[in-house]
């Protein structure tokens, strides 16, 4: 790299470095009062989740605020004819350009690094502290008021106290999908939120189990109860999973789909060998019909993950694309005004057709395969149109 490209590129990474840490800063903070208020977090907890929260809006603040630095800086020598003095010396434009172009790359690299690596430990990381707050919060409530009762879920726990995180004397009552309740008493028992199962684990001991009106009902020394974890909690997201575990959930995703389609053959066929016509709208195709439809939207919502990570990371570079050649155009006017003229057609087309084409690809309507990288194509014509005007001129 030549004296020029690498002053060039040290102004570029010297302002991209303060402009990143500004405006990270400034994220966090709304990324963590947004943590805060939807799972209900207290000081301690906030403070906990402050440093994971930083990877997660890095991705969203490095393209824009690569296009602002590179703005600033050929805005600025563009401005003070440094651009026309190296063209001049028989520097071309794309020699200018050949340090945004490299920073480009290197922060698309980067970007999904944080996308694929990052995001998903920091939101593990965030989940595990939700997870203990929620246990903390658990415990306190039944501790002060000695009962919790979930008639959503179709739960309720009372304890005669909770001492050292466990729970003394307490009285279960759960209602199953067939409307049917049961009650369980132990002497003692011990709470674990499983984010992975999606449960609430309670080991029990010396527990007596009975359902109302059925003589069922028996004692154990041991016993591990299971109920459902609050949703807000046990959710994870596509873009919270990494590019290997979501090629996994497409592939058992599409196992999943081809089990659904079989089980659905052999009951129809049941169904028309025996003629029981009835089976064929039964409670069973109606199931096997659900686990295919779900199979098939995890294939569609997996794979549009994978595709639009890859085309929003590498928009990195075509930001860089746009913003140095419209940057040299504009040399006269202030920095910031180049910034806003060039960022607000961004603005209101990429992130628009970004969002069309990924909600497209979710529902299987179009291929991600290509689909997401349309954005960048734009992103491409027009800055391949802004750089020959450069060259030219």
């Amino acid at each position: 790299m030549k004296l020029l490209q690498r002053y060039i590129f040290g102004e570029l990474v010297r302002v991209f470095t303060l402009l990143v840490i500004v405006l990270t800063v400034m994220l966090v903070f709304v990324g963590v009062f947004r943590e805060a208020t939807d799972r209900g977090l207290g000081p301690v907890q906030i403070l906990q989740i402050m440093p994971y929260v930083v990877p997660s809006m890095l991705p969203f603040t490095i393209p824009a605020t690569l296009l602002l630095s590179v703005c600033v800086v050929y805005g600025r020598i563009s401005g003070d004819l440094e651009v026309t003095a190296a063209k001049a010396a028989g520097v071309s434009a794309l020699q200018l350009l050949s340090p945004a172009f490299l920073l480009g790359f290197l922060l698309a690299i980067a970007s999904f690094g944080l996308t694929n690596f990052a995001i998903p430990w920091a939101v593990t990381n965030i989940n595990n502290i939700v997870t203990q707050a929620m246990e903390d919060i658990f415990l306190d409530v039944l501790s002060s008021q000695n009962l919790i009762n979930d008639p959503q879920r179709g739960y309720s726990i009372t304890v005669l106290e909770v001492r050292n995180r466990i729970l003394m004397d307490a009285t279960f009552r759960y209602r199953t999908r067939n409307h049917d309740q049961i009650t369980v008493r132990a002497e003692q028992a011990k709470i674990h939120f499983d984010l992975e199962g999606q449960e609430i684990k309670l080991m029990l001991k010396n527990a007596t189990f009975s359902r109302p009106g059925s003589d069922s009902s028996g004692d154990v020394d041991f016993h591990e109860f299971s109920l459902p974890l609050p949703q807000t909690i046990g959710n994870i997201k596509a873009r919270h999973l990494t590019v290997t575990e979501l090629a996994a959930g497409i592939e058992k995703s599409g196992a999943d789909l081809d089990y659904a389609r079989q089980q659905q053959v052999n009951q129809t066929a049941m169904a028309l060998l025996v003629g029981d016509f009835s089976q064929l709208a039964g409670e069973d195709q109606v199931s096997y019909q659900a686990a295919e439809r779900q199979a098939v939207q995890n294939t569609h919502r997996f794979r549009s993950e994978i595709h639009s990570r890859m085309a929003m990371s590498g928009s990195c570079l075509f930001f860089a694309l746009v913003g140095g050649p419209f940057s040299m155009l504009q040399a006269r006017r202030q920095f910031i005004t180049s910034f806003i003229m060039c960022f607000l057609p961004i603005l209101l087309v990429y992130y628009p057709v970004m969002f069309l084409m990924l909600n497209l690809c979710k529902t299987g309507t179009l291929d991600p395969t290509w689909s997401m990288w349309v954005p960048n194509l734009i992103l491409t014509v027009a800055g391949t149109f802004m750089l020959r005007k450069v060259i030219q001129y």
